[in-house]
């Protein structure tokens, strides 16, 4: 048992509370309240005073795609020129050409790459992760990724979370033949990496350059039949729909949402579906289409915030950068921040245990070296983690 004193609890959503006391029983908070309020039993617990510091969960990345080969910086020189990332992508840049240096490079050499991305992210005070596929788009390669994604829990002190996302984008070798892709390739490799043990949930990209509702939901259908979760990449660039047709079919999340119809907020928050905003990629791809934040807020619908890190549209391992940009592009408040990387990110992964301060969850906490919380949206380009605690350890 452990005792961690002298620090302001900052909860998701609410008052911090000042001279706060939590007791950890290895992994689990099993206590925590006003030190005033601490029970006598537990007085006697060894203790760490924390000086006052500012307490928070541990801040949870709910989507990325940290594995990968090579590099987009060619094509951030293109879009200054004025290219789209449409027009980008249908030229064979975009996904697809981060698909030919993935499937090039050695599962050592991804993982070696994605550790130095992950650990950008540990040091800023992520503790859990999501981790994608979707740069084989081949059975052998879409195994490799997840894989490697498994490697890095094993390598860092962080829990990984995968989301198997063969629909991502057609390659080049079947063009213009999506239907036969999802049949000769995303489906069996969805079963092959379900049976290695490889996958949490299941992603697809819903957009007019990737693929359409009607060929999601039959990716869909089959995480169905496995037993796996789904979300979705949705309303990106134009509204398809794909963000009402997941939440209906009961997905944790769906992500982007540029394009969301101000009244499909409403559909979110009915199916319990939680929005997955992403201004790293609207800052980097200069989008001026913003997400209906207001709608979303108003129909009480759950918003997180994620890095998207990832080689093209949002090229940034900062989940502290994320904050900032998602207050200032996306007008949310700092509060709605800080549960947009807790609390909401936790319910983003349908990760239950983890994302709040209260007896019974996940001891994964930040102590953050600074006066009010408003200051983790505020500050840009500076880290104040004072220290980090995984499954209730100092690391």
């Amino acid at each position: 048992m452990l005792l961690l004193k002298n620090f302001t609890m900052v909860p998701a959503a609410g008052t911090p509370v000042p001279q706060a006391a939590m007791v950890l029983d290895g992994d689990t908070i099993v206590w925590t309240g006003a030190l005033s309020e601490l029970p006598v039993e537990h007085g006697a617990f060894p203790a760490e005073d924390l000086g006052g510091r500012l307490v928070t969960a541990g801040l949870i990345d709910c989507h990325t795609h940290v594995v990968f080969g090579g590099h987009r910086a060619n094509e951030f020189r293109m879009r200054l020129e004025g290219a789209s990332y449409d027009a980008i992508a249908r030229a064979g840049g975009g996904i697809v050409s981060t698909v030919t240096a993935t499937r090039a490079a050695s599962a050592e050499a991804l993982l070696a790459d994605a550790l130095t991305r992950v650990d950008a992210l540990i040091a800023e005070g992520v503790t859990t992760i999501e981790i994608k596929s979707g740069y084989g788009l081949n059975i052998e390669t879409e195994l490799k990724m997840l894989r490697v994604a498994r490697a890095v829990g094993q390598a860092r002190p962080v829990d990984v979370v995968t989301s198997f996302l063969g629909a991502h984008a057609v390659p080049a070798e079947y063009a213009d033949r999506a239907d036969a892709y999802i049949d000769e390739v995303c489906i069996p490799a969805l079963h092959a990496a379900h049976a290695e043990g490889l996958v949490d949930a299941v992603d697809g990209f819903c957009e007019g350059i990737a693929f359409s509702p009607d060929q999601i939901a039959r990716v869909f259908d089959a995480a169905k039949d496995l037993g796996l979760p789904i979300k979705l990449h949705a309303e990106q660039l134009t509204d398809l729909g794909g963000a009402r047709m997941a939440a209906q079919r009961g997905a944790m999340s769906v992500d982007h949402l540029e394009y969301l119809a101000a009244e499909d907020a409403a559909v979110l928050a009915k199916h319990g579906t939680v929005a997955v905003l992403l201004p790293g990629a609207f800052y980097t791809l200069r989008e001026t289409q913003l997400p209906p934040v207001n709608a979303l807020r108003d129909a009480g619908a759950k918003m997180a915030v994620a890095s998207d890190c990832n080689p093209g549209s949002s090229p940034m391992a900062s989940i502290l950068l994320s904050m900032n940009m998602a207050a200032t592009l996306f007008r949310m408040t700092p509060d709605e921040c800080l549960s947009g990387v807790t609390a909401h990110a936790a319910d983003a992964l349908g990760l239950a245990d983890r994302g709040r301060l209260a007896a019974g969850q996940r001891a994964d906490l930040c102590v953050w070296d600074i006066g009010a919380p408003e200051e983790l949206s505020y500050r840009i380009g500076f880290n104040p983690l004072w220290r980090r605690y995984y499954r209730g350890k100092s690391c």
